[in-house]
């Protein structure tokens, strides 16, 4: 069966009722074992169109990725980008780290939103009023977008850290405990850019 296509309906609903910025809301990067999580917010413009070739970032290619990012980015009102990094995410934890990075994003609009789309479950530490959506990158316009963009940008900042610790692999893995990684892990130890809160780098003392 073919992946469903994300539908501008629940934006059209607001719209409709008054809140001309609607925001989607979404994160990547919750369960890697090393990076930061990175949160986009997207505004689409009121009553505006589908975006060609839209979908839940896991269903598309790299290469559709970086193409549809390209598309969020020329037609979007608005497109910002918050983060949490590695030590947030240990102190934090990733739920509340989630959400700052969420809330960071969110700060860096050009104007508050009228209403909030944000993917799965609601999160009450995000403290802002927002409508959850279950499987929401793979049925809302906005959250889609926000998870392409959001995907699109954590990708190219492990590959970038990839080329410094290339033994691990993030630049196919991207952090995600693979087998490849996990064994780098456990023969070279973590970097500072690992999780420690995370098994199984928990189990593993940091190097002399």
């Amino acid at each position: 069966m073919a992946p469903s296509r994300p539908t501008l309906a629940r934006e059209s609903r607001l719209w409709t009722d008054g809140a001309e910025l609607v925001c989607g809301l979404d994160e990547v990067g919750r369960g890697p074992l090393a990076g930061p999580v990175i949160a986009a917010a997207v505004i689409l413009p009121a009553r505006s169109r589908a975006v060609r070739g839209l979908r839940d970032s896991k269903v598309l290619t790299e290469k559709k990725r970086e193409q549809v990012a390209r598309l969020v980015w020329a037609r979007a009102v608005a497109v910002r980008l918050g983060a949490a990094s590695v030590r947030e995410i240990d102190r934090l934890n990733i739920r509340r780290a989630t959400a700052l990075a969420m809330r960071r994003a969110l700060a860096r609009l050009p104007q508050a939103p009228h209403a909030i789309l944000l993917d799965g479950l609601p999160l009450p530490e995000l403290a802002e009023p927002h409508e959850a959506v279950v499987d929401g990158d793979a049925r809302c316009q906005s959250i889609a977008a926000a998870s392409v963009v959001a995907k699109v940008v954590r990708d190219r900042l492990m590959t970038r850290l990839a080329a410094r610790y290339p033994a691990y692999g993030w630049d196919t893995n991207m952090g995600y405990g693979t087998p490849q990684h996990l064994a780098a892990v456990n023969t070279l130890g973590p970097t500072p850019h690992h999780r420690r809160s995370f098994a199984p780098v928990l189990q593993i003392p940091l190097p002399l």
